[in-house]
């Protein structure tokens, strides 16, 4: 990530600063928890595909500085939000807002966040872009809601599991990469092939994220191992062990999605590796990044390109 971050280094300095200043609150709560979530230390990957792609697609201005704090801001919302849902404790190996504060601060903070990047966005004044956004945390919203209706339902199917990483994740990585182009003027096939990347970056991620909940540990990962087991959520390494395992392995995964608890853990990790669900869900997100790469092709050679292509691989190739 260093390599890649130098490649925008000022723009994403820029960032930062913007951030800081835009969480600025007479309500001493909003700047603390706003400071506290946005400080944790994330690796920053939506605001920084912003950046590459405006500047892969030849854009010469600032609004791309302003844009990324925007996806950023909409991202961090997105997790205040879902730490209350979901009753998280750990985030980025510490205490989440919820637990610190409180689910009401965090919801409505979470709120703050989120009208703060539609004021950016009205100083942006791009149309195209707004309605991007707009389309985005509305699919976002969407998703949340499925995951929700969803949790404790072991007869989930995998096309509803994919309805809910593409709406969960994968839209807001489209939604950087694509913004990137509108405001660099790239013709249509050009920002449908932007948003074709960031799609699938974010699928290949939030695929390897979902093999990490198995085959991590909770120090490397800063989450609880397991969290999603936990919360009953399907996700696709579950799906398939209760698709293809024997039928203990069935049972064992149908009763811990069911009754939303992780205590068979040590057996869950043994079935879903033994029925071969990590190696299946890590080879779609390998099939992802292969789409994300190809629909960099028909853009310029340049070191913005090469860091794009890079983070495609990284999001496949990482261990947190």
């Amino acid at each position: 990530m260093d390599a890649i971050r130098n490649a925008v280094a000022n723009d994403f300095d820029a960032v930062n600063q913007l951030i800081i200043d835009e969480l600025h609150s007479d309500v001493g709560l909003v700047e603390s928890i706003g400071h506290y979530i946005v400080d944790a230390g994330g690796k920053r990957m939506r605001p920084i595909l912003v950046l590459l792609s405006a500047m892969a697609h030849g854009y010469q201005g600032k609004q791309h500085i302003e844009l990324a704090a925007v996806i950023e801001f909409i991202h961090t919302a997105t997790l205040l939000h879902d730490d209350v849902v979901d009753i998280s404790s750990l985030r980025r190996g510490r205490p989440t807002a919820n637990a610190e504060w409180g689910n009401a601060p965090s919801v409505l903070v979470g709120d703050f966040i989120y009208s703060r990047a539609f004021q950016l966005l009205v100083r942006i004044g791009h149309m195209d872009i707004m309605q991007l956004t707009a389309n985005t945390t509305n699919r976002i919203a969407e998703g949340e809601v499925l995951q929700l209706e969803m949790a404790g339902k072991p007869d989930t199917t995998e096309s509803t599991y994919h309805q809910i990483i593409e709406r969960k994740t994968a839209i807001l990585f489209e939604a950087a990469t694509r913004g990137g182009a509108i405001l660099a003027n790239s013709s249509e096939p050009e920002c449908i092939r932007a948003g074709a990347y960031g799609h699938h970056l974010g699928m290949a991620f939030q695929l390897i994220d979902d093999v990490l909940d198995y085959r991590g540990d909770a120090a490397t990962m800063g989450k609880n191992l397991g969290d999603d087991l936990a919360e009953g959520k399907p996700t696709l390494p579950l799906i398939f062990t209760m698709r293809e395992g024997s039928q203990q392995q069935r049972d064992l995964v149908t009763h811990a999605i069911s009754n939303k608890t992780a205590e068979n853990l040590d057996q869950i990790l043994t079935a879903v590796n033994e029925t071969g669900a990590l190696d299946y869900t890590e080879q779609q997100a390998i099939e992802h990044q292969s789409l994300a790469l190809a629909a960099l092709s028909e853009l310029p050679a340049n070191n913005y390109r090469t860091q794009m292509e890079r983070l495609a691989v990284l999001a496949v190739k990482r261990d947190h």
